[in-house]
């Protein structure tokens, strides 16, 4: 069965959610109640000509589990944390448009203007800014505060995925570790933690993200965002070394790309 299929037939158990890792920190995530969200989809070797043009070897070195025009007529929602081409790629926006794809797309100010610059219309797109939410059937998005790489995209953000009756996920975006993100996601009690591990450019590295596992005191921990880019890949190996540092190494969840995760498995 390939990636489509596995979403298409997944029957997500009440109290669960079903999720797949697309690569980077694109992910798909499934409702018991059907609901089906894009989150950062990467599905293309766009952000090749990009490394070429800065002398970074960003080749893709996973296959994609889905194609672009394979999110058309799946999707509710289309979820963006900021600008940069391996979250909002325009060659998957492109793809998913042309199979018929309209969104809603989620998304914070900056990657509004960009949106609306690579052709969608204003009435598909639905702003988010931390603290702002939006719910789909049994599924409520909410922003929450990130800090950007540099001073080309300042809105970026992560999500807070919540299930009705169900968990809550945290997926960090492109973020540094900050003690506001702390005090802003802890009271909402995240059952689990999607974070980016690559340090090399400006974001958490394995140290900083462990440390987030622990002080949120999450059941489980996906690192994600270090898996594609010969110039920006780091093995989980150090993660886990750090998680078993702070005594949550039990916490990790390895996720494989375009392989169901059910959390939590019931």
């Amino acid at each position: 069965m390939n990636t489509l299929q596995e979403i298409q037939q997944t029957s997500v158990p009440a109290g669960s959610a079903g999720l797949w890792w697309l690569g980077q920190s694109g992910f798909v995530i499934k409702s018991p109640g059907g609901v089906i969200l894009a989150l950062d989809p990467y599905l293309t070797n766009s952000c090749k000509a990009i490394g070429d043009e800065y002398g970074f070897n960003f080749d893709r070195m996973v296959p994609s589990p889905l194609a672009p025009s394979e999110l058309g007529g799946l999707i509710n929602a289309y979820l963006l944390t900021h600008t940069h081409g391996d979250h909002l790629d325009p060659e998957t926006l492109e793809g998913y448009r042309a199979a018929g794809g309209k969104g809603p797309y989620v998304a914070p100010m900056e990657t509004v203007d960009k949106l609306q610059t690579l052709g969608v219309p204003a009435t598909e797109i639905l702003p988010i800014w931390p603290n702002k939410s939006h719910a789909f059937g049994d599924l409520t998005v909410q922003a929450t505060f990130a800090i950007p790489l540099g001073g080309d995209d300042l809105t970026h953000i992560g999500y807070l995925v919540k299930i009705a009756d169900g968990p809550c996920m945290y997926f960090t975006g492109d973020t540094g570790y900050h003690d506001v993100i702390i005090d802003s996601v802890g009271p909402h009690q995240p059952d689990l933690l999607v974070a980016v591990i690559n340090g090399a450019f400006r974001n958490m590295g394995p140290a900083e993200a462990a440390r987030m596992a622990k002080e949120l005191k999450v059941k489980a921990v996906i690192p994600c965002h270090h898996d594609l880019f010969p110039d920006n890949s780091l093995p989980t190996a150090l993660f886990h070394t750090n998680l078993k540092g702070f005594g949550i190494g039990d916490k990790m969840l390895a996720a494989e790309h375009g392989k169901l995760i059910l959390f939590p498995n019931h």
